[in-house]
């Protein structure tokens, strides 16, 4: 958020302002609509912060907990890795084709073949 504070501040020394045109309340070239937009910044900002530290506590409580968070690794004996493997071997088909018929992407495939 500081970044957009100061990007703001940028703005404004190069003469550029910000009004809604939905909503007459904020125009930034008052000094009431500037301080209603930096009041929805810094609630902007609060929010924010809230959220973060929810996740955080969040994840700690589940690392307490016992949990790991992330995704599984896909294993070798994966249907759709041994799949991939074979249509790859046959040459029917085109890479493009196997990927959309297991719909993995082009980058899974080839993690998969180097598997």
């Amino acid at each position: 958020m500081k970044h957009l504070v100061v990007l703001i501040d940028d703005l404004k020394e190069k003469g550029v302002a910000f009004k809604s045109i939905c909503d007459g309340v904020i125009d930034t070239t008052t000094a009431s609509g500037d301080f209603i937009f930096n009041i929805f910044s810094s609630l902007a900002q609060f929010e924010r912060r809230l959220i973060q530290e929810r996740v955080k506590a969040g994840l700690e409580a589940a690392r307490s907990r016992g949990k790991k968070g992330g995704r599984r690794k896909i294993v070798v004996t994966n249907p759709k890795v041994v799949m991939a493997k074979k249509m790859h071997k046959n040459h029917g088909m085109s890479i493009d084709d196997i990927c959309q018929s297991l719909k993995i992407s082009r980058a899974s495939f080839y993690r998969y073949l180097n598997m």
